[in-house]
């Protein structure tokens, strides 16, 4: 098989000659370069040595000894390292060259695009010109490295990464290897593909899948409802023109949340002894 057909493979091939700049290897037909910047370490004439096969910046097929995390075919998690629009984003997998993951394979709103520093589960794909691509994983990918939920595992915090996203929701892949769901009314915004995210079990499927939120539990929502209230209050001197009696949509416009939210944090504000209403007004109550 000639060596262009392998890029994107480690190949285990012999040192023919030494240059100044590196190492010609052979495969008994065809030689190919190991720069000394990509060699792991020093090697002779008749050597043999495992490389991995990638086209250079002029589509000639290099050698590294710089062994990559995954190879065409296999798939793992991947940082990513660079955004660009127009072009999509660039993956690390252990080598110098960064593998592209094309903008034609991401979501077309860029503002959940993956940044840097998001995780992706790809593998390298080889297109017909032998160019090294990204590929994300597909939901029978993601099902095969899956473990099943339990009944055990309901109402339980979970942390994983978006590997799928659209308008009606966002798939997750948690850190114990659950394949989940977060439907578009259990998330506050619209998670980035790779996105790292943090939310609870609120349903196990007979699959073994689940059902997860990334929506504050009603206590910490609850919680931080009546913080931002006080905060907003103490920002006008203690007085503010919004009580159980306001308007829903001024309240939403306000303060982000519903007015049953509100009513129940400003609740709780009063049973706690912080605040007092006078007809449309709330006043912070003085100690």
């Amino acid at each position: 098989m000639a060596l262009i057909e392998q890029v994107g493979q480690k190949v285990t091939l012999e040192v023919a000659r030494t240059a100044a700049y590196g190492y010609f290897l052979t495969d008994g037909e065809e030689d190919v370069l190991l720069h000394s910047n990509e060699a792991a370490e020093e090697v002779a004439e008749g050597d043999q040595v495992e490389v991995f096969l990638y086209p250079d910046a002029h589509g000639r097929v290099a050698a590294t000894s710089k062994m990559p995390l995954i190879t065409a075919g296999e798939y793992g998690w991947l940082k990513v390292v660079d955004t660009k629009p127009g072009v999509g984003v660039f993956l690390d997998v252990g080598i110098q060259k960064d593998i592209l993951l094309g903008e034609e394979d991401l979501p077309v709103h860029k503002e959940i695009w993956p940044a840097v520093g998001d995780t992706l589960y790809a593998t390298i794909r080889v297109n017909r010109q032998y160019r090294l691509y990204a590929k994300l994983a597909t939901d029978p990918v993601i099902q095969d490295i899956s473990e099943n939920a339990t009944r055990n595992d309901f109402n339980k915090n979970v942390t994983g990464h978006i590997y799928r996203t659209a308008k009606v929701g966002s798939w997750i892949y948690t850190l114990e290897g659950f394949r989940g769901f977060i439907h578009e009314s259990q998330r506050a915004g619209e998670p980035r593909l790779g996105e790292r995210v943090e939310g609870r079990v609120i349903d196990v499927k007979e699959d073994g899948t689940v059902n997860v939120s990334l929506l504050a539990r009603k206590q910490d929502a609850l919680e931080e409802d009546a913080a931002s209230i006080y905060d907003y209050l103490l920002s006008r001197n203690g007085a503010m023109p919004y009580s159980d009696k306001s308007m829903a949509e001024d309240i939403k416009e306000r303060f982000g949340m519903s007015k049953g939210a509100f009513k129940r944090a400003l609740g709780k504000l009063m049973k706690d002894g912080k605040v007092y209403q006078e007809g449309t007004w709330t006043y912070k109550k003085e100690e």
